[in-house]
C-alpha cells in the first residue's frame, strides 16, 4: 500500500551533485567575493525601492475617496483640526 518514499541522498549520483555543486558554489564564491561584494549597497537600495513599491498597497493607501463624499484626511491631519 503506502511504500516509504527514499531520501534524495540515498542515490550514488544525488550525493555526487551535491558534491559538485558545493565544490562549484565554494570556488564561485573565493573567486567572485570581491565583485559580488561590491554591489551589496546598491542591492539594499534596490530592494528597498522594491519593497516600497510592491508593499503599499498591502495597508490602505489604494482608494482614498469616500463614500459619504467627505475629504480624506491625511496622516497630519487631526479630529480637532476641523
Amino acid at each position: 500500500m503506502n511504500e516509504p518514499t527514499q531520501r534524495w541522498w540515498s542515490h550514488r549520483s544525488n550525493i555526487a551533485l551535491a558534491v559538485f555543486l558545493a565544490i562549484g558554489g565554494y570556488f564561485l564564491w573565493t573567486e567572485h567575493r570581491a565583485h559580488v561584494i561590491e554591489f551589496l549597497p546598491w542591492l539594499l537600495v534596490l530592494g528597498c525601492g522594491a519593497m516600497h513599491l510592491f508593499m503599499h498597497r498591502g495597508h490602505g493607501h489604494g482608494g482614498h475617496g469616500s463614500d459619504d463624499g467627505e475629504r480624506p484626511r491625511g496622516h497630519d491631519e487631526r479630529e480637532t483640526d476641523r
